[in-house]
């Protein structure tokens, strides 16, 4: 079993920075794979950015470009870096880890982007 807090989360500006973490409870592996999804309000959970095991890191065509996914096995963490945010990136932002059959994931943090 493995848990997931995010955090980093906040109010900002567009054009604005933030960076999410997500720390697990447990120690993490390459093998495992790990992500970022979203979710805004009156809408589906969606995919931003997917870290897979030992493959190429994935992009949301919304994203691209202005979001850098990361990870530090180390720390047992992983980041979200967004850059040049929109008020339409506003969502309870969750991470995501994937291991053998399991998936988990946090509780979420709330990014809005707002003047």
């Amino acid at each position: 079993q493995v848990q997931l807090v995010e955090s980093g989360g906040g109010l900002v500006q567009p054009g604005g920075s933030l960076r999410l973490s997500c720390a697990a409870s447990a120690s993490i592996f390459n093998s495992d794979a790990m992500g970022w999804y979203r979710q805004a309000p009156g809408k589906e959970r969606e995919l931003v950015a997917d870290m897979p095991s030992g493959g190429i890191m994935h992009y949301a065509l919304f994203v691209k470009g202005r979001f850098t996914i990361s990870r530090d096995n180390a720390k047992k963490t992983l980041y979200l870096q967004m850059n040049s945010l929109k008020p339409e990136d506003t969502a309870v932002y969750f991470c995501n880890l994937r291991r053998d059959s399991a998936a988990y994931w946090g509780q979420g943090t709330q990014v809005t982007v707002s003047s």
